[in-house]
């Protein structure tokens, strides 16, 4: 089993900041990619940042500058730290990663997600 757990979500002003977090634990031989996911009411989930194993990453265009994704290999643990935050970020974000477990074949894990409300 993998457990996914989250926190650093809550209500902030626009032009504001908050960071996320994610660690995983369980039965995992390797993370490989990390990402940060994001779905807001009466919209589709979309991809918001990713990082792979060496640190490669990549944002979707709407968070370009505002965000930064990092992890940490050796703690399981991944971060998204939001900058100059705007109402239009406000969603759920949950984190997912693509594992190596012991089966040695590559899973999925989802967090349970966290609430990020901008708004003044």
């Amino acid at each position: 089993q993998v457990q996914l757990v989250e926190s650093g979500g809550g209500l902030v002003q626009p032009g504001g900041s908050l960071r996320l977090s994610c660690a995983a634990s369980g039965s995992i031989r390797r993370i490989n990619a990390m990402a940060w996911y994001r779905q807001a009411p009466g919209k589709q989930r979309e991809l918001v940042a990713f990082i792979t194993s060496g640190g490669s990453t990549n944002y979707a265009d709407s968070v370009k500058g505002r965000f930064t994704i990092s992890r940490d290999n050796a703690k399981n643990t991944v971060w998204l730290q939001m900058n100059s935050l705007k109402p239009e970020d406000t969603a759920v974000y949950s984190c997912n990663i693509n594992f190596i477990g012991t089966g040695w074949s590559p899973q999925e894990a989802w967090g349970q997600g966290t609430q990020v409300t901008v708004s003044s």
